[in-house]
């Protein structure tokens, strides 16, 4: 599934604004898979390791940063899910970039040779 393409101006919270100098808004993608139900959400920073990390969530009326536990499933290689627990729509081994999916299809027409790599994304 394609990772959702939502976005939205994250202005940092006040408890921030007094601890940095100038801090700016950026900008952040949604790193859940298309058509979910729930409000987007991208990883901000991880909370030592095991413990989960802070991500934005938004909706159409707020932001808010949110401290969540890492999913603890596995695909079937043994790779851990690096979205948070009890996250909507795929894990993050399900969802592709699909911006990233066409760069490494450009790039694989170039160079033949990483496409037998299995670096990039399935397309």
């Amino acid at each position: 599934m394609n990772q959702c393409t939502a976005f939205v101006l994250l202005s940092p919270p006040p408890h921030l604004v007094a601890l940095l100098e100038d801090p700016e808004p950026g900008y952040v993608l949604c790193e859940l898979g298309e058509g979910h139900d729930a409000d987007h959400a991208t990883l901000l920073w991880d909370l030592d390791g095991d413990s989960g990390g802070v991500w934005a969530r938004w909706g159409e009326q707020r932001a808010r940063l949110v401290p969540f536990a890492w999913c603890g499933d596995v695909d079937a290689e043994g790779n851990a899910c690096e979205l948070f627990a009890e996250h909507p729509a795929g894990h993050s081994w399900d969802v592709i970039d699909p911006t990233s999916a066409v760069l490494w299809e450009l790039a694989e027409r170039g160079h033949p040779h990483l496409s037998s790599e299995g670096d990039g994304p399935e397309v």
